[in-house]
């Protein structure tokens, strides 16, 4: 679960408590430290280094400026660097670390090294600095990493202190029964929120409505519905009433699913395109081709630049509908959209051609996409080959093969279905060039093990061009593999 609990604010003592409005640029265009932390590529990548560089040429660090880029690595799932920035600036002695920052950072090294790490840090921890917002980090982390018993035990110990009166600790522990399977569990934590005088907010009333929608229970769901929306200090919001349509969509009660549809669009605001891409996923869930056209209209309309993830939405909306000319359409919007290339884009489009059988056109996308130098990838080709290979076209499987595993240092976590394998094997045995044979087996051998399949594909390749097979004998047995019985039968091809 992502904590909100730890957001970096203005209450901090001082000197840490200032914040710079100017962070991401300055007037003169100067260079910032910002701007030469964020560039720095991976992840795992270590700032540190930049930090001190920064100091050694006599830049002023403005403490402020260490927790905006903080919030902003965090934001970023940069955590790893955050983490860095954050033990820096404590071991400089920059600033006198309160409740809050010590905070920022358990919950930074529960991400990056674990609970057990976090807990370690918060025991050291002076007594003054053991408030809501560190025991509450603390918590969080247990809870991410699904301990159950740390969780229950914190949270007793966060009760004896008056620790517990927010909404923020509740909803963790609700979390963590919804991550556990524990479902039943999160309207009894509910019960005692309201027994304990603490106001739920929107995050509880929606993981009650998820927990019982995931144990079907439409009934409770809906009682959960209408007293959230009966609150007065409760906002409704289109992420609620989306959650509920899903769970009717799956009950097959499509009439209830649209009228929480057309309240969660009510809700929308209309620059929020993660909003816009859940409701024309449901709707496309639905069947409903006017509604996702309808709302992509809208979302483009209302958003000043559509991402990638909002075309990767449309485009599975569309392939989910069967709308392979729609799919086009909205692929050619992107290919002029000026986003960078993302492979996954064209290969939902190349997906929706395999499972409608047109492999040609999937192959001539996939030959386009390389041709203008393009990334593509071994599964797509694999996929291809294995779509080839069930309609009986071999030698077409057999190119789409070759050029998946040609492409392997793409991915090196893909390895070829072993069906289709075989299948081309047998087939380049009996009717392969001896030269197709030796580069297919060739390209194997540097993705999976060698077997006997490869070497009686090589032996009836070179039997049948009449090409004596003595070497290849001896590499088979080096390579601990004895001749069967289906070994001698390709052998005895030599006699007849």
């Amino acid at each position: 679960m992502n904590s909100t609990r730890l957001l970096l604010n203005s209450k901090s003592q001082a000197p840490c408590g200032f914040f710079s409005r100017f962070y991401y640029t300055n007037r003169v265009n100067k260079a910032t430290l910002y701007s030469r932390i964020s560039p720095l590529g991976g992840p795992d990548k270590s700032v540190e280094a930049e930090l001190e560089d920064w100091l050694k040429h006599g830049n002023n660090i403005r403490v402020a400026e260490l927790q905006r880029i903080i919030q902003d690595l965090r934001k970023r799932k940069r955590f790893t660097q955050a983490l860095q920035v954050s033990e820096w600036m404590n071991k400089k002695g920059l600033c006198a670390f309160s409740p809050t920052e010590h905070a920022v950072q358990l919950d930074l090294i529960g991400k990056v090294r674990g609970f057990a790490t976090a807990e370690s840090y918060f025991n050291g921890l002076k007594d003054q600095d053991k408030t809501d917002k560190t025991y509450g980090a603390l918590l969080n982390c247990y809870v991410r990493q699904r301990q159950t018993d740390k969780s229950l035990s914190h949270l007793r110990k966060m009760k004896e202190l008056g620790f517990a009166s927010t909404a923020l600790t509740y909803n963790d522990i609700m979390c963590l029964y919804t991550n556990t399977g524990q479902h039943e569990k999160v309207p009894d934590v509910m019960r005692e929120m309201k027994e304990k005088n603490v106001s739920p907010d929107n995050f509880s009333y929606r993981i009650c409505i998820n927990s019982v929608g995931l144990m079907s229970n439409l009934e409770g769901m809906e009682i959960f519905l209408t007293e959230m929306e009966n609150q007065p200090h409760i906002k409704m919001d289109w992420n609620t009433y989306a959650v509920v349509a899903n769970f009717y969509i799956k009950a097959g009660l499509t009439e209830k699913a649209i009228d929480q549809l057309k309240k969660s669009e009510q809700k929308l605001d209309n620059k929020d395109g993660t909003g816009y891409n859940h409701l024309i996923s449901l709707y496309a869930s639905l069947g409903d081709k006017t509604e996702v056209l309808r709302l992509w209209g809208l979302e483009k309309a209302a958003c000043k630049r559509y991402l990638n993830k909002d075309f990767i939405t449309m485009l599975q909306s569309l392939v989910r509908l069967d709308e392979l000319e729609e799919a086009e359409k909205v692929l050619k919007e992107w290919e002029s959209s000026g986003n960078c290339y993302d492979l996954r884009i064209p290969n939902i489009v190349i997906a929706g051609y395999i499972r409608r059988g047109l492999h040609e056109k999937a192959e001539a996308m996939l030959e386009n996409l390389m041709e203008k130098g393009k990334t593509t990838t071994p599964n797509s080709w694999g996929i291809l080959a294995a779509s080839y290979l069930d309609k009986g076209q071999v030698k077409k499987a057999f190119e789409c093969m070759k050029a998946a595993l040609s492409l392997l240092g793409e991915d090196k976590g893909w390895k070829p279905n072993f069906r289709v394998v075989t299948g081309i094997l047998d087939w380049v045995g009996d009717e392969g060039s001896v030269r197709d044979t030796e580069e297919f087996v060739e390209l194997l051998r540097r993705t999976i093990p060698v077997d006997r399949k490869m070497y009686h594909a090589l032996l009836k390749a070179n039997i049948r061009h009449g090409k004596r097979v003595d070497k290849l004998l001896v590499r088979m047995k080096a390579d601990k593999i004895n001749e069967d019985e289906e070994t001698k039968t390709i052998l005895a091809m030599k006699s007849s």
